[in-house]
């Protein structure tokens, strides 16, 4: 039987670009070479190319997405975080072209991806807290004492589609509002202040395959170093602690997986997806933080370790997206 040729897509446009190329190399050392013929194709502003295993960069067309050499791919293994993979771009792409793909559909993609649209979807599902937040937009007057009348400090302010907690801050007193917009501005147009939930944050990633939703162990992140929240330094310079499976009553970790489970299901998702959640301890509830239809997969990211605990190796893990896609 011949081998099916498989689009490894990495790169993107946003401020994770480097780290979506970490996560499509750690994908490419773990495919079976065996089986698959495997094509690292970068995809970036200037030019999208094949970047062969002896470093050269080989043209794309964009047209019927070939390669020399590759009249069509069976399959685009999507690992690009951000716009243009987590937003539906390359969703809606792939499918003008019949292509199969690893991830959500175009149009749970777009929806997930953007905080201020999705929010009040999965509060209207009735199966989990939402902090209170107002999404903002470039192109209109943005006054602080209109937000500050609606919400209380501190704050979170975020760019409303955007990950790895790029141009994120966490907001104490009034003065350091507008500069945190104009920062989240820097990378989105639309810009989410949420209310601060203070509480434990926790992580779980689900995978449906042909006959079975796997739910994974949920992880716990505990920032380190002086940082306050799960920021970029914190995700990727170290600086947290990323405990699997989590050190928490097993009621709290069941209504994780349970929720998780079910936004799978009512969110439409396919492929790896993580939900992340802050859980008021004082309160003794679980608020939504935001779904991940991309998430990390370099060495140490988050479900490949959740998948690890189960007993299910990185390897296995992405031969299970595969099986599940093809």
């Amino acid at each position: 039987m011949s081998k099916k040729n498989i689009a490894l897509v990495m790169g993107g446009y946003s401020g994770e670009h480097d780290i979506s190329i970490n996560s499509g190399c750690q994908v490419y050392e773990n495919l079976n070479h065996e089986k698959y013929n495997v094509y690292k194709i970068v995809v970036e502003r200037n030019g999208w190319y094949w970047l062969t295993d002896d470093g050269q960069h080989r043209p794309v067309d964009r047209g019927n997405f070939t390669v020399e050499g590759v009249d069509k791919f069976d399959l685009a293994f999507i690992i690009v975080h951000g716009n243009p993979g987590e937003n539906g771009v390359l969703q809606g792409y792939f499918d003008m072209l019949g292509i199969p793909y690893t991830t959500c559909g175009f149009y749970t993609s777009a929806l997930t991806f953007n905080k201020g649209y999705c929010n009040p979807v999965v509060k209207s599902f009735g199966v989990v807290s939402i902090a209170k937040s107002l999404l903002l937009y470039g192109n209109r007057p943005i006054s602080p004492d209109d937000i500050l009348q609606q919400l209380s400090l501190p704050l979170f302010v975020k760019p409303a589609a955007g990950g790895s907690s790029v141009a994120t801050t966490k907001v104490k007193q009034a003065q350091d509002l507008m500069p945190a917009i104009q920062e989240a501005l820097t990378e989105d147009s639309q810009v989410l202040v949420e209310e601060f939930i203070q509480g434990r944050e926790f992580d779980c990633g689900v995978l449906r395959t042909k006959d079975k939703k796997y739910v994974f162990p949920v992880t716990e992140i505990i920032p380190t170093g002086g940082h306050e929240f799960f920021d970029y330094a914190a995700k990727y310079d170290g600086f947290s602690n990323e405990v699997t499976p989590a050190e928490v009553e097993k009621s709290v970790s069941d209504r994780i997986q349970e929720v998780s489970s079910q936004l799978y299901d009512l969110l439409d998702c396919r492929g790896i997806v993580r939900f992340d959640y802050i859980y008021d301890t004082a309160k003794q509830e679980l608020f939504f933080l935001e779904v991940n239809t991309i998430p990390g997969q370099s060495a140490e990211s988050i479900v490949p370790k959740q998948a690890r605990a189960m007993g299910i190796s990185t390897s296995q893990l992405y031969e299970m997206v595969i099986q599940a896609t093809i």
